[in-house]
């Protein structure tokens, strides 16, 4: 179930926008809302771009939006954003574009109007730095990666 009072977020609509549809949410359990390309763009495979959106927003104070892929892409074409989740801060106002990259083998075509990745609007909360001599000890204690279970194979 979703949030019963949505937040109002400002949205500026660039000039390069025109014609096409704001974020929306695809069905009412969603948590993101797939957002579209502003603008045609062939990434080769390895190539990375900062898609266009033609959208600038004003996201209140203590939130933020988290731009995510779309696992569609990521899975059929290899298309995902490597900075994941990317974070769009409450005080930035400049176009919204949205970092992909190619891992697929072949060539991918990004045409204005398809939906490239989900936004989704997130509470912050902010964190003090507590200074101590000594942590809590823990079952975990210092370990690392893979430390939690599992073999961890590197080859043989």
């Amino acid at each position: 179930m979703h949030s019963p009072d949505p937040v109002p977020v400002p949205v500026k609509r660039l000039p390069h926008f025109e014609g096409l549809e704001l974020p929306a949410y695809a069905t009412d359990g969603a948590a993101g809302m797939d957002v579209l390309a502003a603008e045609d763009v062939t990434l080769a495979p390895g190539a990375r771009h900062a898609v266009a959106t033609g959208l600038a927003f004003a996201i209140p104070p203590g939130f933020e939006i988290q731009v995510r892929p779309r696992s569609g892409l990521a899975l059929k074409h290899g298309i995902t954003v490597p900075n994941t989740p990317g974070t769009i801060d409450s005080d930035y106002r400049g176009e919204l574009k949205v970092i992909v990259i190619n891992h697929g083998a072949e060539a991918f075509a990004i045409r204005r109007g398809d939906r490239v990745a989900q936004l989704v609007l997130a509470p912050v909360t902010r964190a003090s730095w507590l200074k101590v001599d000594e942590l809590d000890h823990t079952e975990r204690g210092e370990g690392g990666f893979g430390s939690t279970g599992g073999v961890v194979s590197l080859g043989n």
